[in-house]
């Protein structure tokens, strides 16, 4: 049985979507905040806590792995020199969303924030 094994599928084939998670996640670590549609921000918030899990890691499997999921390169050497200092007394929750209190003027979507802690 598939009980309660659903995941976001915002719409789109596996692979768009898969492309869409990464660019958001690239995204938000490079800019440490990003607006979205809450959705989104929720869907991606587990994968942005991964990156910055493996970057505490340290390893060079973990380095590989996320070098695997970011699209950029600087990006994952940044979060991995960062992220074990500014995350060591944090077991978890590496990221917010917080949700905008106006929805998207074309089709009245409802948007967050979705920021670093």
């Amino acid at each position: 049985m598939r009980h309660r094994k659903r995941i976001d599928r915002l719409g789109r084939p596996a692979d768009q979507r898969k492309a869409l998670v990464r660019g958001l996640v690239t995204e938000v670590l490079r800019h440490g905040r990003i607006t979205t549609t809450k959705v989104k921000a929720k869907a991606i918030r587990k994968y942005v806590d991964k990156m910055i899990q493996l970057a505490k890691d340290g390893s060079l499997h973990a380095r590989r792995q996320a070098l695997a999921f970011v699209y950029d390169q600087s990006i994952v050497k940044s979060l991995f020199d960062e992220a074990p200092a500014r995350y060591k007394d944090r077991n978890g929750g590496y990221c917010r969303v917080i949700a905008e209190p106006q929805r998207r003027r074309g089709d009245s979507t409802e948007m967050a924030a979705i920021e670093l802690v």
